[in-house]
């Protein structure tokens, strides 16, 4: 049998067989398969088949989103779940899913965060920036104890899912002393890890006898994102079906104590690996 008529006969088969069948794929394979043919693709874009591809628990998901989130089909829930967050509750936390895999990520505001000294205004400040999703982020003024800290609870997650938490955070051009060694911390089942000589900046140029040289660049170090904001990796674990309690994230700077200024803390994000 050739491949086309191999397709033919596949086509040829009840539209709720086909989406049947590709509720079992991904919706990456979904989307491709709307290209054989007109029944693929009315069976492609079947909400019986974007239903599987979202978490079981969506509506109450969404039922919480600021503002309320509008969609047509269970196809267009999925791709606007997983182009960019939403905001839910009081704004605080942020929701979207994994473009592959439909897996749940969460980004849990500044405002929900634990961060030492934050409501002396002569430490931080709170307020806009444009490009953030949140209505407020922290502002380092200047301290000299790092200490950030957040939490949610692990039956938010995706069951069976391996997830990496990261600290989500920008540079102002007037900062200093953020290029020296800091420590994360990830908490989940009774157990903590530890990362030390982590780095929200590049230590800056070494000069030696001889031309400039640049320091070593540190493990892990921060990574600029597609939404102009960096990351730093906080830690990561894997959250089995049944598994309860809280995810502790946090990023630590206690040991040097010069004047640290010029970050600014948009949240913690806790996503699929």
């Amino acid at each position: 049998m050739t491949e086309s008529s191999h397709s033919s006969s596949i086509s040829a088969l009840p539209e709720g067989c086909i989406s049947e069948i590709l509720s079992l794929t991904s919706p990456r394979d979904a989307c491709r398969a709307a290209t054989i043919s007109k029944t693929f693709n009315s069976a492609a874009d079947s909400d019986a088949v974007w239903e599987r591809f979202l978490p079981p628990d969506y509506r109450d998901v969404i039922a919480t989103a600021v503002p309320p989130v509008i969609f047509e089909s269970k196809k267009q829930l999925y791709h606007r779940l997983s182009d960019s967050y939403i905001l839910l509750d009081r704004g605080n936390l942020g929701f979207k899913l994994d473009k592959e895999s439909g897996r749940k990520c969460y980004l849990v505001g500044a405002r929900d965060l634990s961060i030492i000294w934050s409501n002396d205004t002569r430490y931080w400040v709170w307020g806009n920036v444009p490009e953030s999703r949140f209505e407020e982020v922290a502002t380092l003024r200047e301290v000299w104890w790092l200490d950030i800290y957040g939490k949610l609870s692990s039956v938010m997650l995706s069951p069976n899912t391996t997830y990496a938490t990261h600290l989500v955070f920008r540079i102002d051009r007037d900062s200093s002393e953020l290029s020296v060694p800091a420590k994360t911390i990830l908490d989940f089942g009774g157990i903590r890890t530890e990362t030390i000589n982590v780095f929200l900046q590049q230590p800056g140029i070494l000069t030696g006898r001889g031309a400039p040289v640049r320091a070593p660049a540190p493990a892990p170090a921060p990574a600029a994102r597609n939404d102009g904001w960096m990351d730093i990796k906080l830690g990561e674990f894997y959250y089995n079906d049944g598994d309860e309690g809280e995810v502790g994230m946090g990023f630590q700077e206690h040991d040097n104590y010069a004047r640290k200024q010029g970050l600014i803390v948009e949240g913690i994000e806790i996503r699929p690996k």
